[in-house]
């Protein structure tokens, strides 16, 4: 609803489908209430990027489940994209854990932690498109004002990635 009222054209959700504990406590996938409520708000024009291993979360409960699993019930609950995310805010997932993830769905692959000046070639090669932030701000911190010089370099590095 709040993406429908302020014209958004997509949402990131980290936890879409499944279950694991996390900072927050337990966290139960809520996509089979908000597809449905989508409909119902006429929003399926709002596109549902979702992450596909947890960042900040443990998990045990769905280690009998590979990564591929995890991924492929993102598609099972109509999600219109995928990302890869390392452990934490700012830290990279792995090419190979991006490339595992990638071999696992059909939907566009993104990247949304760690994507830094070093790596966004790399990981552009294997992908759809990255999400970044930390990288781009005053010494590589979320929550500091966008450092503008970052960004100028982070672009530059960019550039031969941005041609695949």
């Amino acid at each position: 609803a709040i993406a429908m009222a302020g014209g958004a054209k997509f949402i990131r959700v980290n936890q879409w489908a499944n279950a694991y504990v996390a900072n927050e406590g337990f966290m139960e996938g809520r996509a089979a209430e908000a597809m449905p409520y989508r409909s119902m708000l006429r929003a399926e024009h709002i596109k549902v990027f979702a992450d596909s291993h947890v960042k900040h979360g443990s998990h045990a409960i769905v280690a009998d489940r590979t990564i591929e699993e995890l991924t492929r019930d993102l598609a099972f609950f109509d999600a219109d994209g995928v990302i890869a995310t390392g452990q934490r805010t700012g830290n990279a997932a792995t090419i190979e854990e991006i490339e595992e993830i990638g071999s696992a769905t059909h939907l566009p692959l993104l990247v949304g932690s760690g994507v830094n000046r070093d790596n966004i070639v790399e990981i552009l090669k294997r992908t759809n498109g990255v999400i970044v932030a930390s990288s781009l701000k005053q010494g590589g911190v979320w929550w500091n004002p966008v450092d503008i010089e970052r960004v100028k370099a982070f672009r530059a590095a960019a550039e031969p990635g941005l041609e695949h």
